[in-house]
């Protein structure tokens, strides 16, 4: 299948109208803009808070945010460093606003709202006024993005400056100078910077310019930009490639539905005979932007599992887009108006459950606020706390108060002064001795099945199997709060089986 659709349409279809007939007012191309962002602002406003609780990542942003400048680059150089430029933004933000869940969150909502904008541009540029238009409005309502506005992670920002580069690249087709070329390198290289995985939109916009078959000049000028981002990024790819036991949890078997049923709708709708606007077609950009990130994240899975969708979320650019050039295209064809009438309503109908579910705590993985509550319930002043594994310490540090009475019995230096995400622990044979000093240890488990086979973590279950016995259990969102007692403590009442809880 040919990505240039610039070819008349097919028989039965409706050809476009001439330029001079349909030449856009100033007020119609504002509007393809205006109201996609204005959208995306609104859904990303919606139930922002989640019910007062954050999530494991956000949980990482929002401690390292607020550490000083010095001791985020201390940590990043150990761990994390990808992220780094992030928790320098959101340290900034902090320092302005004040730190909580709005002004974690709120910057992933204004970039979302940019990139809304960015695709309703792109989608006039490429198909016209209405196709981007409705490419904006389809942009805003995607679940990915919807759920990802909402994220105090740099996911969003990166969306929105691939969006804008995007928009840049295409104007680039068709109009000479340097500092347009710069623009565009500027802005992918932060994106990159914001995420390295943005590198693979920088592949993908090759690909457009090769399709569309664009000038020697061009595909020259792309070339030496590529490149400078490419030099960029290299020191943060070098340094980062060391720190890969951060992605160490994405393990099983790849599972990345949504990308291909986005894939599949994205190539159905490329085959429409779309309209074109320019030397670079709708699907020319759209296509490989939706399809190449995944596939060569995907392909490199097959060696080692790094596949993640939000490592991608840009490439819901180009289901926007496509989506949004084919209601255009279909909504010329009169006799399928009542049809595309009745399906838009029934898919809008359908988001509403799914945008719903995005806004409540269960929609993650894990519910870091729940976890520190349910810790700060269960233990009592004086009993011990254990993480399992120590690297989860983070989940019930969100909030201090939460294990203020509590004694870590396997930490020996915070996250703070180790300059660490989850603090250095103790020998093995140190944290049993500690164990053994208290009657009552509460332990935090996570959902997720862990390697506890490092010594530091077959000491902490040895022990707790052969000295304690479990009393109660309460399960939250991503976790498991137990308390253990000594065997040699008060016996229960005959009879008595352990409890178990659902937090609410």
């Amino acid at each position: 299948m040919s990505l240039d659709v610039r070819a008349p349409a097919a028989t039965g279809s409706v050809p476009a109208p001439p330029p001079c007939a349909q030449r856009p007012s100033a007020r119609v191309k504002v509007l393809a803009v205006v109201l996609p962002a204005s959208l995306a602002l609104v859904m990303g406003l919606w139930g922002i808070r989640r019910q007062n609780t954050m999530w494991g990542d956000e949980a990482v942003t929002y401690q390292l945010a607020q550490r000083e400048p010095s001791q985020i680059w201390h940590t990043v150089q150990h761990v994390d460093l990808v992220h780094a430029l992030h928790y320098a933004v959101m340290h900034v933000i902090f320092d302005l606003f004040g730190a909580g869940l709005l002004s974690l969150r709120l910057p992933s909502v204004l970039a979302m709202a940019a990139a809304a904008s960015g695709v309703g541009l792109l989608g006039l540029r490429l198909a016209g006024p209405r196709a981007g238009l409705l490419a904006g409005l389809v942009f805003a309502l995607l679940p990915q993005v919807q759920k990802y506005a909402q994220e105090g992670r740099s996911y969003a920002l990166v969306c929105a400056l691939i969006a804008w580069a995007s928009c840049a690249l295409v104007a680039n087709v068709s109009r000479r100078g340097r500092w347009r070329w710069a623009a565009y390198g500027l802005t992918m290289l932060l994106a990159c910077l914001l995420h390295e995985f943005a590198v693979l939109a920088l592949a993908a916009h090759g690909v457009t310019l090769i399709v569309s078959r664009t000038p020697k000049r061009v595909l020259g000028a792309w070339g030496v930009t590529a490149v400078g981002v490419v030099v960029g990024l290299l020191p943060l790819v070098v340094v980062s490639t060391g720190q890969s036991e951060q992605v160490s949890w994405i393990g099983g078997p790849v599972r990345p539905y949504p990308l291909l049923v986005a894939v599949v709708v994205g190539m159905l709708c490329a085959r429409a005979p779309l309209r074109s606007e320019g030397p670079v077609s709708a699907a020319a950009l759209a296509v490989p932007i939706l399809v190449l990130p995944g596939a060569l994240l995907l392909a490199a899975s097959l060696i080692k599992p790094i596949f993640v969708d939000r490592y991608v979320l840009f490439s819901d650019i180009g289901i926007a887009l496509l989506l949004g050039a084919w209601l255009d295209h279909v909504r010329r064809l009169p006799r399928y108006i009542p049809t595309v009438s009745i399906a838009a309503v029934a898919a809008l109908a359908a988001l509403v459950p799914s945008s719903l579910a995005l806004r409540t705590p269960q929609s993650r993985s894990n519910d870091a606020t729940a976890i520190g509550a349910t810790v700060r319930q269960e233990g009592r002043p004086g009993d011990g706390l254990l993480y399992l594994a120590g690297r989860h310490r983070i989940l019930a540090a969100t909030h201090p108060g939460d294990t203020r009475h509590l004694t870590d019995l396997a930490l020996a230096q915070d996250p703070v002064e180790s300059n660490t995400l989850a603090g250095v622990e103790l020998p093995a044979r140190d944290i049993e001795a500690r164990m053994m000093q208290f009657h009552r240890i509460v332990t935090v488990r996570v959902a997720r099945a862990d390697s506890l086979s490092d010594p530091q973590e077959k000491a902490k279950t040895d022990t707790l199997r052969r000295h304690f016995r479990e009393h109660a259990t309460t399960r939250v969102n991503g976790a498991r709060i137990t308390v253990y007692v000594r065997d040699h403590g008060p016996p229960p009442k005959v009879g008595t089986p352990v409890q178990h809880r659902e937090s609410p």
